[in-house]
């Protein structure tokens, strides 16, 4: 028997068997052939260092860890990468990198697997990941981690390299440029210097895919630089071409942060289209994609942000320009007086009894020439910003002392207009008040008849018949002025208390809503969610584009402005009722201040929901910056309708009941109308039948009926006068408005069906603008036509308006975000500020816009200033 210490001899048999073992293990599937953990494993502890590429292998039974030292600054960051790269290729086996770090752990394996859409798998053998560097007190301090490489697989090759990173830290207003791929994300450190509180970082790109993501995180470990988790802290938004963050130093304790840069696994989120999945017979569709090459080259800037002063700057000239128009208004309103007093005191000396007396004996009155350069009826208009109806006696035409004058249309039947002659020009000033007083007392339809008495047989009740009043060929004013002043002045109110009520009810939910949107993007950080012009927002408080919010102070301003001329305008017209003053009884067109009111009133809301809308717009809430235009071009159309149609405008509940239908088929629209030609046909088919049907009530003031006979008479009306005979319309002037809106609106269904144009908002604006432009310049041209004349600050109003908004279209189709596409395709069209460093071109929008539709609401308010003097039995309806 061999002693203790003797080898032991293995039998001959033994090693045979060892390597058939071997030999039918390494045969044996993958699957099959995986290996059980033994009781025993290796690991192996290397020094490394940087800049060194370590080619080795691991298997299940060895573990290797790489030891690296480096010295840390306090007032110096280095970074620190780490990139590997798996040569195998045993996807189901992956290779495991765990980094030990003194204040953090990362850890991922090789092949990375990240999910895309719809759970789609992509694959990435190279990988590189920055380190997170823990901060450190000391002035040097020596800093170890470890890199720790193990796997299931019997045998992975591998290399592993660490380097330092150059320019980790961003310097101010210095550009950087880096590529970037999905498996080797990028980030990099900015320190705000003293004095400095906000900055812009600025990222752009040639390419526009792939698809990335730039994120602004605090300076914590670990920092989030995937696509799976790159959302988890900080702000993010997507990226094409551009992408821009402002960043504020009181966000950030250590007034540090990381720009962090991952290119995403697909380009869905960005626009762009989704990779087809590789089908084949033998591939699962679990099977991971190997995305190959896709990398972005990238520049990133850090260049700082306006200053407190620039916020006081800008905040002050804005409120400047908006309250220089109240002092415009309140200079101009004072030289009307003035102008006012000094033509009293000309009619208060020639009512002196030397006056009286020297024209009883046929002497001629001493008037000066600057007084007689006016014409009668001109004399006491409202001028522009009004002292209301005067209560002179100036003037006023009268069968006294007039000649007949032809007057009519092209190719009608002339109607004779009495102006007065000039010879007597003196007499009727002077037995002007005599002559007022006659015309007050007769009885108001025998003084405001239109139409001579034997051009017709006369009926007792014929002239309360509306059917013979509204049906006449030639109609004015007088004939449409008829009910009586109070329910007409009640019906008008009705529009304005309506509005404020439906504003009040509207704006409140709305202002919550965007309370909660700001809200939302400021807690989750998602920058996606707003459509901002992110390289011209400037946050204030938890805005995070006051800019865009304080540039609709001027809609509100200048809305409050108008609606104080218009409660001056009231007052002094009541004033001139209660003194039974004949120019504002018997004269000019039809006072009614209710529109009026709430044209200012809509032009406030305007500002007051464009504001909101800008406070996180996007497509989910783009109407409430759209309801109230609609409102406008609305209201400016009635407006404009009830001057000469004071008795059969529209009530303010079927009014309003169309507009909310309008805004209605606006939200249907943009939720359901891009691409659905299903929609498309069916709102062309409302539209053409709406405007059919609002000619008819046109053409026929009213008189017609819409029910179950309307075909017969239809087609009666069209036998009667194109087949029995070919008569032209009665009448001309209302068939060639409504021919040519009918052509406009025609038009533009057509163009809606066939384009279909994707921002169906804008376009159902554009119907109603329009429609308002169309009969804006048929009012004009009707109104020269007229024999009527446009005085000098309706004209410098209407020509300074269309300069303005000129303009302002300009600016306006400058495209700075649209949010018909994804948010990183709207940053493309991101532009800096160009007025202050605080407002861009979408601002200006704002200021021009309100200042042109101030001025189209002055427009409307007086253009028939020329007409106050005038009876209304001489004022033609159009």
């Amino acid at each position: 028997m061999p002693g203790a210490g003797a080898a032991r001899v293995l039998p001959t048999w033994v090693l045979p068997t060892w390597v058939l073992l071997a030999w039918v293990l390494l045969a044996l599937p993958p699957s099959l052939a995986q290996p059980q953990p033994s009781g025993r494993r290796w690991v192996t502890e290397k020094e490394a260092r940087f800049d060194t590429t370590y080619a080795d292998w691991v298997g299940a039974d060895l573990i290797n860890i790489y030891a690296f030292n480096h010295s840390v600054r306090r007032n110096r960051t280095e970074g620190v990468r780490v990139s590997v790269n798996v040569l195998s290729d045993h996807k189901d086996l992956p290779v495991l990198f765990v980094v030990r770090q003194k204040e953090a752990v990362v850890s991922f394996q090789v092949p990375l697997i990240l999910r895309g859409l719809y759970q789609r798998k992509y694959a990435y053998q190279e990988v590189s990941r920055t380190l997170c560097q823990p901060q450190t007190k000391a002035e040097v301090e020596t800093q170890h981690f470890y890199v720790d490489v193990s796997t299931l697989s019997l045998n992975a090759s591998y290399q592993l390299r660490v380097t330092r990173v150059e320019n980790f830290v961003l310097r101010t207003n210095e550009r950087f440029s880096f590529n970037a791929t999905a498996a080797q994300p990028q980030y990099f450190k900015y320190e705000f210097p003293e004095g400095l509180d906000s900055v812009i970082v600025k990222v752009t790109s040639a390419m526009a895919f792939p698809c990335s993501v730039i994120s602004i995180q605090d300076i914590l470990c670990p920092v989030y630089d995937l696509d799976n988790n790159v959302a988890f802290i900080g702000m993010y938004q997507t990226m094409t071409k551009k992408a821009a963050i402002t960043v504020q130093k009181k966000d950030f304790p250590s007034n540090s942060f990381y720009v962090v840069v991952v290119v995403k696994t697909e380009d869905e989120a960005c626009g762009g289209a989704l990779p087809y999945y590789p089908l084949s017979k033998n591939a699962s569709p679990d099977e991971p994609v190997d995305q190959h090459n896709r990398q972005k080259m990238l520049e990133v800037t850090v260049s700082p942000a306006i200053t407190s002063e620039a916020y006081v700057s800008s905040m002050l000239f804005c409120l400047g320009i908006f309250l220089s128009f109240y002092v415009l208004t309140l200079l101009i309103a004072c030289w009307e007086s003035c102008r006012q007093q000094k033509r009293k005191g000309l009619l208060a000396a020639m009512d002196s009894p030397s006056l009286d007396t020297a024209s009883l004996l046929g002497h001629a009155r001493s008037i000066p020439d600057s007084f007689l350069g006016h014409a009668p009826y001109d004399s006491y208009g409202y001028g522009s910003f009004g002292n209301g109806s005067s209560g002179s006696t100036e003037g006023v035409t009268d069968s006294m002392g007039s000649a007949e004058v032809p007057y009519g249309y092209v190719g009608q039947e002339q109607f004779k207009r009495r102006t007065p002659s000039t010879p007597m020009r003196p007499l009727s000033i002077a037995m002007g008040e005599r002559s007022l007083e006659n015309v007050a007392g007769r009885p108001r339809l025998d003084s405001l008849s239109s139409v001579e008495e034997d051009d017709y047989d006369t009926l007792a009740d014929i002239d309360y018949d509306k059917n013979v009043i509204r049906t006449k060929q030639y109609l004015c004013v007088a004939d449409l002025a008829r009910k009586d002043k109070r329910v007409l002045r009640k019906k008008y109110q009705i529009y304005f208390w309506n509005i404020a009520t439906i504003a009040v009810f509207y704006a409140l939910p709305v202002i919550q809503l965007v309370i909660t949107y700001q809200t939302v993007v400021n807690v989750t950080g998602n920058q996606d969610i707003c459509y901002y012009n992110f390289l011209c927002a400037h946050p204030l408080g938890n805005l995070s584009a006051f800019n865009n919010i304080l540039s609709n102070l001027g809609y509100v301003l200048l809305g409050l402005l108008f609606l104080l001329i218009i409660l001056q305008r009231e007052i002094n017209y009541n004033r001139a009722l209660m003194r039974n003053d004949t120019h504002a009884l018997e004269c000019g067109i039809p006072k009614h201040f209710g529109l009026f009111y709430a044209m200012g009133t809509a032009l406030m809301m305007e500002g007051l929901l464009s504001a909101c809308y800008h406070v996180c717009p996007n497509y989910t809430n783009f109407q409430f910056d759209t309801s109230f235009m609609y409102m406008i071009a609305g209201l400016c159309m009635l407006k404009l309708y009830q001057k000469r149609h004071p008795d059969i405008n529209a009530s303010a509940y079927s009014a309003y009941a169309c507009l909310a239908l309008v805004i209605f088929f606006s939200v249907v629209g943009v939720v359901f109308g891009k691409g659905n030609t299903a929609f498309w046909i069916v709102f062309s088919v409302i539209h053409i039948v709406a405007t059919l049907l609002l000619s008819t009530q046109l053409y026929y003031m009213g008189r017609w009926k819409l029910d179950s006979g309307i075909l017969r008479r239809i087609l009666h009306v069209l036998y009667t006068d194109c087949v029995r005979q070919c008569s032209g319309p009665m009448y001309v002037d209302r068939m060639v408005l409504l021919v040519m809106g009918n052509i406009v609106n025609w038009s533009l269904a057509a163009y809606g069906l066939i384009v279909r144009p994707n921002d169906f908002a804008s376009y159902l604006l554009a119907i109603g603008i329009c429609n308002l432009l169309l009969y804006f310049a048929f009012y004009i041209i009707m109104k020269l036509r007229s024999g009527e004349r446009i005085k000098l600050i309706p004209l410098l109003c209407i020509v300074g308006t269309s300069v303005v908004w000129g303009f302002a279209l300009f600016f306006f189709f400058q495209g700075l975000s649209t949010w018909q596409k994804t948010p990183a395709e709207s940053r493309e069209h991101n532009r800096n500020c160009i007025l202050l460093d605080f407002f861009d071109d979408h601002d200006i929008w704002h200021f021009l816009s309100s200042i042109a539709m101030f001025g189209s609401f002055l427009v409307l308010l007086t253009l028939d200033d020329d007409l106050d003097c005038v009876q209304r039995d001489k004022i033609y309806v159009f």
